[in-house]
């Protein structure tokens, strides 16, 4: 039997309750998670694509998706919040590539608030969210962020110096105590409860209750004035104006506006903009846009409920009021999911008038120009893409532009630590899922040329061993169009004997492109390519070139770091193998162990307390 039959039959088997529908791979990788009220209905939409029959209700998404199916499942739920509760955990857990997401989510810019530390920082981020802390964005631009940060460290006076304690390894307080920045826990000079009062400030001021830290900062002013403490007066004075230029600078306020969060949607052929108008205490605080991929085919209200899903999951603070795009009109269900994030009653409606039905229709126009802008901006990129590529097809007499192309590169310390990158592009842009690391194993010593054939050899093994039925890994089983190895003729010889040696080389385009001028070797000239220095197809391997250095160093840097902790456990008092492996076993990494608090150390089996108490000091007193 079939797969396509096999996925039929279970279509035909879905039960007619609301619920939450799994695809899965060959190798039981989850493609798409989706809803439904009545799983029979929605799963039955499905079948055209599975039989391969064309037909309106097939789009090129789910085509694709079912011929990469192998199998389905589904979960049955009392409702359909709960099915949409079920649908963000399961998407959230797997990150499935046909579901629509934010595009980047992760890399926004965030601010960070260390709550988990004892005296907490305000901070820049981009890492993932971590479980105890404050996050807030994410924001248009790094720039904003930083523009807040700096509004912050006038105003509020909180440390800035890294590591959960704070100090230096000195132990005297940096500049920024000097400056009436920070109040230097470090020397006993802060009281913890002024200390977090402050950091509260903070809190509210990004939550968007301005006018709360404004009258509390004139509040302060004022009770040093009648004390006749001037010189507090004056430093408050200072902050009330620092704060108070910054928010004039907004342009947009109204008292009908309160406290709530004004969504705007575009979707086109191309792809999907949401854009958010942030409304606190009656004054536009904030906008933000969102790009989402794979949109195509997806109505409004999908679309715009898995941004809700994914956007406030995440989000640090969920309104109150959520104004939403005319389109969209189930409501009930989105304002029950966020009620469960919030804990209280969220509403979540259209706007029929008043200013905020004017900021949503300017939502919805910054959406539909922030999406022509993407799409244009796609566009060009494609098209420069598609010129390097062709550049390329003509430089290395290629039969057709290439699709797939892999970069190698090596780095090691004076001999040690020897890694290398493999990265891969494919049409042209950077395909990070491919991306793979190599330890060197059998070549030692400053030998690059030997590691680069050691590395090509085993790539390349496993691709003929996942052809032939072994272990399956997407991007070891793809022969590249054009493999490039970072370096000149040495290098370009020894890729060129691997591939020999595994009957690649009639399967494969190899270059070598050299750091200092830039040259291009390939194995059918004695010398390098003629070629412009401005030609696309060159900047493209240059593109490539640099990613692969940028890979390696990364890698090697990591490898060069975790051995030198590992290092520091051999130093440690009352530390012998045993616990060390308790310690490392307890916390998965070195870099993890070095930011445990005392009590996480305590609580490692097999490490007594007092020891634990001894390492916590020995590691915090090096620093």
């Amino acid at each position: 039997m079939s797969a396509s039959t096999d996925l039929r039959e279970l279509i035909k088997m879905a039960p007619d309750h609301p619920g939450v529908y799994v695809w899965r791979g060959a190798v039981g990788d989850v493609l798409y998670v989706g809803k439904a009220l009545s799983l029979r209905k929605r799963l039955s939409n499905y079948l055209p694509a599975v039989m391969g029959q064309e037909g309106s209700r097939v789009g090129a998404k789910e085509r694709e998706m079912t011929s990469r199916a192998a199998s389905l499942e589904w979960i049955v739920t009392s409702n359909e919040v709960e099915a949409l509760l079920l649908e963000h955990n399961l998407i959230k857990q797997h990150r499935p590539p046909f579901n629509i997401r934010l595009r980047d989510d992760k890399s926004y810019p965030y601010i960070m608030i260390t709550m988990e530390d004892e005296w907490p920082r305000v901070m820049f981020t981009r890492q993932p969210h971590r479980k105890g802390n404050l996050y807030f964005g994410p924001y248009a631009s790094a720039a904003k962020v930083r523009e807040t940060l700096d509004v912050l460290g006038r105003v509020f006076p909180v440390r800035t110096c890294r590591g959960k304690d704070p100090g230096r390894p000195s132990g005297s307080p940096c500049l920024q105590f000097h400056i009436g920045r920070c109040p230097a826990p470090c020397i006993g000079n802060a009281d913890k409860a002024e200390y977090m009062a402050v950091v509260d400030q903070i809190v509210d001021f990004l939550s968007g209750r301005e006018t709360k830290v404004v009258a509390r900062l004139r509040k302060s002013m004022q009770e040093a004035a009648k004390r006749q403490d001037f010189e507090a007066a004056a430093v408050f004075r200072d902050r009330l104006e620092a704060l108070t230029h910054v928010l004039e600078r907004q342009q947009i306020e109204s008292g009908t506006l309160g406290s709530a969060d004004i969504a705007g949607l575009a979707v086109d052929d191309w792809g999907a903009n949401v854009q958010v108008f942030i409304t606190r205490d009656g004054r536009l605080a904030d906008r933000r846009s969102f790009t989402l991929v794979n949109a195509e085919g997806a109505d409004e209200e999908e679309i715009f409920e898995r941004f809700v899903a994914e956007y406030y999951s995440t989000s640090p603070t969920v309104p109150t009021e959520l104004i939403v795009p005319p389109k969209v009109r189930e409501v009930e269900a989105l304002a029950a999911f966020l009620e469960g994030l919030r804990g209280t009653r969220v509403e979540v409606r259209q706007a029929e008038r008043g200013d905020k039905r004017r900021l949503q229709e300017l939502a919805d126009q910054n959406a539909a120009l922030a999406l022509v802008h993407e799409r244009l901006k796609a566009d060009r990129s494609r098209e420069r893409r598609y010129g390097a590529l062709t550049a390329l097809e003509q430089a290395l007499h290629l039969d057709a532009p290439p699709v797939r192309i892999e970069g190698f590169d090596i780095s090691n310390l004076m001999g040690e630590d020897i890694v290398a990158s493999m990265v891969v592009f494919e049409g042209g842009a950077a395909k990070k899922s491919d991306y793979r690391k190599f330890s060197i194993k059998t070549t030692g010593g400053q030998n690059d040329v030997g590691a680069m054939r050691e590395v090509l050899l085993r790539r390349f093994t496993r691709a003929k061993e996942g052809l032939a039925g072994g272990e399956y890994d997407p991007s070891f089983e793809a022969i590249p169009d054009v493999l490039m190895v970072d370096g000149g003729k040495p290098q370009l010889g020894a890729a060129a004997a691997a591939l020999q040696e595994l009957g690649l080389e009639e399967a494969v385009s190899l270059v070598a492109l050299a750091k200092r001028e830039e040259e291009l070797f390939v194995t059918w000239s004695s010398g390098p390519l003629p070629i412009s220095q401005d030609d696309p197809g060159l900047l493209l391997l240059r593109q490539v070139r640099d990613e692969a250095h940028r890979f390696a160093v990364g890698y090697h840097r990591t490898r060069r770091m975790a051995k030198t902790t590992l290092s520091i456990l051999d130093q440690l008092p009352g530390i012998g193998e045993r616990r060390k492996k308790a310690i490392i076993n307890h916390f998965g990494s070195p870099e993890r162990f070095l930011d445990a608090t005392r009590e996480e150390l305590e609580a490692v089996p097999g490490l007594p307390g007092k020891v634990a108490r001894e390492v916590y000091a020995y590691v915090h007193k090096t620093g």
